[in-house]
């Protein structure tokens, strides 16, 4: 994993992670409602954005977040399960594959096409395997199952200045436990975003988010 901190792709990774490392699940959300949620959102502060692909019309949204915010933010697709679907995401100008599983071959299409990918893991195995894919970082999921004492076990073996994410049941309160024991960063999905709620309402969440988030840092 050494040699892919040091890439080039990388460091821009840990550019968008400086200013905010949150990344903004948008599932279920429609292609008509982006532009409102996403300036909602970059308004707060957050600069990664993934639309799973279980979502209505996903690519329509990710293409629509990318013309709008692709050149201060990184907009990509959640729940990619096939190499397939990286093509898809990457013609719609998603920069961004973010995976529930680690499949390599997904992983390592990601990067031929030099986009980014942070895979899911549940274990160590996992985890050097998605590493040696060519993975920018991992997805720690579900994060209700791997709680902070996984993160601080992870920490111990995975490589120093490995990106970890736990995405899955991250609230608010939780998130002061989790970094403390190691985590970069956090996945979120339903406590900032659920399909119905109003851009005003997505912006109010992603506001408490973030000053949760500087509290934890400062």
């Amino acid at each position: 994993m050494s040699s892919t901190i040091m890439s080039s792709t990388t460091k821009a990774l840990a550019e968008y992670l400086a200013e905010l490392p949150l990344i903004a699940i948008l599932r279920g959300i429609q292609p008509d409602e982006a532009i409102a949620v996403g300036q909602a959102l970059f308004d707060a502060g957050f600069r990664i954005i993934e639309v799973p692909l279980n979502s209505p019309a996903p690519l329509q949204s990710i293409a629509k977040l990318a013309d709008a915010f692709g050149g201060q933010a990184l907009i990509g697709a959640g729940t990619v399960l096939r190499v397939e679907a990286v093509d898809q995401v990457a013609a719609a100008n998603g920069r961004l594959i973010v995976m529930p599983h680690g499949d390599g071959t997904v992983i390592r299409r990601a990067k031929a096409l030099n986009l980014y990918c942070l895979p899911g893991v549940a274990t160590p195995t996992e985890a050097f395997a998605a590493l040696a894919a060519g993975a920018d970082g991992l997805k720690m999921f579900p994060g209700e199952m791997l709680l902070p004492a996984a993160v601080k076990a992870w920490r111990a073996v995975l490589p120093p200045g490995l990106a970890l994410f736990p995405v899955g049941g991250i609230t608010l309160d939780a998130m002061a436990t989790y970094r403390a024991a190691g985590a970069s960063g956090f996945g979120l999905g339903s406590a900032l975003y659920k399909p119905g709620m109003t851009a005003l309402e997505v912006g109010q969440r992603a506001a408490a988010f973030v000053t949760a988030w500087r509290q934890i840092e400062t």
